[in-house]
């Protein structure tokens, strides 16, 4: 549900009020019956998780290649025979 903020216009009061979008606007102020009107704010907004630019965009610099996960993956491509080599022996 969105949070609505209200301006009293006669004592200045802002008031906040979880509402949702098919509540009708509150008219009176809380602290002292005055009218009120609503005000336009800014939106937050948060991204969760690992979230696009850790895997995207952190840590890459440029021409770098990206590094294999640990050294034993590595060390795997470099120890598997290639196909040329299977077929010579």
């Amino acid at each position: 549900m969105p949070i609505y903020e209200y301006e009293c216009d006669a004592c200045g009061e802002i008031i906040e009020k979880w509402q949702k979008m098919s509540d009708s606007p509150l008219s009176s102020c809380t602290r002292c019956g005055g009218s009120v009107h609503k005000l336009i704010s800014r939106s937050s907004f948060h991204l969760k998780g690992s979230g696009w630019y850790v895997t995207d965009y952190a840590g890459r610099k440029g021409g770098e290649s990206p590094k294999p996960k640990s050294e034993k993956a590595a060390k795997k491509k470099k120890d598997k025979p290639s196909s040329e080599s299977k077929k010579s022996s």
